[in-house]
């Protein structure tokens, strides 16, 4: 912890002294020159144009603008740095390529697409997110982190070609060292083993030069993103995918990382609501070429993603649709923020959702009010205990208008949720790595798996309908804060995007 303190401190202190030295150097600038503040009012109307015509969604766009017109100076930095700036990051641009790369390996299969033709929310994964409808896969569906680790273990012992893993977070500790333990032993084996995991997520779990640590042990290793003082804001897109794939013939994902309190061998904050989903069929392929999109953006080694692909030969029955799919920042499309709308505007009995964060857009909140309105049946869990506090106000600041809406929302009270899934109508659902923020929905590499008419869904409902039992719905008046909390909260509102 004091290493990662000591570079926390270093990476932070870098920043602000590029904010200092800039809002220095234009505060100079405003005294010597009259011409600057006409310079500056240029720059800051050619930003609000920027920010208008190139807003995704006016709900992140309108603190942007709050914040240029209270503070000019410091807020054209912080947006140039923060928002501008992305576009000139080398490994930004790396990762777009192999993405643009990886789409010839994402091809749907026409007599698949035949039988979900007249289905928008299958046509749009399909036709626009480009992720292929799949209908030949085995899913298992686990409701704790500690029920699904034994069968990642399990499947970790079955592997003979490769063994890719990708994580947001992996920390030293019980269920890393018994990873890491089978993961020595298969690369004795000849098992090829990639490793990636983000640098912001395990800057106080894991040593700078871990990476180095796993080669020496003959496992590849890719830190994504590596936190630097002097990289501004590109520190801001994190690879927040749980990814674990064996031989291309099973993938896991969901809201596990790989550390002890999401399987609740270490208690943080009360116990942890997590799940974890597996996946048998032809679906896996979807998260192999995710994989390789990034791993591939820092190593260019592998020139056919094929040799990759399982080949189930109708092994599997048919069940359902099932669609792994990723979330980028790279792209116009919000596919995140859309699958979860598209379920929202078609949900007619009931509509359940459990989120670890919820800080939300207008369209998400004018979607589920007017869901509820409809007469659905619309549930939200979050958690009982939070894990970040300020987050945790800014996410019940949403709290009051869902409540006065018709939406329900339910406090888990044995401690933290950070599941993160949607299920309605028994008929759809999504499990995966996307909160209901701004940084999920909006920053982050993310992934997630929808299922539709797929038989694990009863075990996802069951799921729900277990956690609504120990969980407290508000009332209006608990969601209701007093004045000086509401004042809070609109002020964190400011810098939602930001969190």
């Amino acid at each position: 912890m004091k290493y990662a303190i000591k570079r926390g401190v270093f990476v932070g202190l870098g920043v602000i002294l590029q904010l200092i030295l800039m809002v220095t150097i234009n505060l100079f600038l405003m005294e010597k020159l009259a011409i600057v503040n006409i310079i500056h009012a240029f720059i800051r109307l050619i930003l609000f144009l920027g920010l208008i015509r190139n807003s995704k969604n006016y709900s992140c766009t309108l603190p942007w603008i709050i914040i240029l017109i209270l503070f000019p100076i410091v807020g054209s930095i912080m947006y140039v740095v923060l928002e501008l700036n992305k576009n000139k990051s080398k490994l930004l641009k790396k990762v777009k390529t192999s993405e643009y790369i990886a789409k010839r390996y994402l091809k749907q299969d026409n007599n698949i697409r035949d039988n979900f033709i007249d289905n928008s929310r299958l046509r749009y994964i399909s036709d626009f997110a480009h992720y292929p409808v799949t209908s030949k896969n085995e899913v298992d569906y686990y409701g704790l982190g500690e029920k699904a680790f034994p069968v990642m273990l399990e499947e970790l012992k079955k592997a003979s070609k490769f063994i890719f893993l990708e994580y947001f977070i992996i920390n030293n500790g019980i269920m890393w060292d018994s990873i890491l333990k089978i993961l020595e032993e298969k690369v004795s084996e000849g098992v090829e083993v990639r490793v990636i995991y983000d640098d912001a997520g395990c800057i106080s779990t894991l040593k700078k030069d871990y990476n180095k640590f796993l080669e020496s042990k003959g496992i590849k290793c890719v830190v994504f993103n590596k936190l630097n003082p002097l990289s501004g804001v590109i520190m801001n897109n994190r690879d927040h995918r749980k990814i674990l794939i064996v031989d291309g013939r099973v993938a896991f994902s969901g809201g596990i990382n790989i550390s002890d309190e999401y399987i609740n061998e270490k208690k943080l904050y009360g116990h942890w609501k997590d799940n974890a989903i597996k996946i048998v069929g032809e679906g896996v392929f979807n998260f192999t070429v995710l994989f390789l999109t990034m791993w591939n953006a820092y190593r260019e080694e592998d020139k056919d993603y094929n040799l990759f692909k399982y080949e189930f030969n109708d092994t599997i029955k048919q069940d359902g649709f099932v669609v792994p799919y990723g979330e980028t920042p790279l792209d116009s499309e919000i596919v995140g923020e859309d699958i979860y709308l598209n379920i929202i505007n078609q949900s007619h009995k009931y509509l359940y959702i459990m989120t670890p964060y919820l800080i939300i857009d207008t369209d998400m909140i004018n979607s589920l009010v007017l869901a509820a309105k409809r007469g659905v049946d619309v549930r939200i869990i979050i958690p009982g205990v939070p894990d970040k506090k300020i987050v945790y106000s800014l996410s019940e600041s949403y709290l009051q208008i869902l409540v006065e809406g018709g939406v329900k929302i339910y406090k888990y009270t044995p401690g933290f949720v950070h599941s993160k899934m949607f299920l309605s109508d028994d008929l759809v659902s999504v499990v995966g790595t996307i909160n209901l923020d701004y940084r999920s929905l909006y920053l982050h590499f993310e992934c997630g798996v929808y299922l539709e008419g797929h038989s694990s869904i009863k075990k996802i409902k069951n799921d729900f309908e277990e956690s609504f039992k120990v969980s407290h719905k508000l009332s209006k008046k608990e969601a209701t804060p007093g004045l000086i909390k509401a004042i809070w909260q609109t002020v964190l509102r400011l810098f939602a995007p930001l969190m």
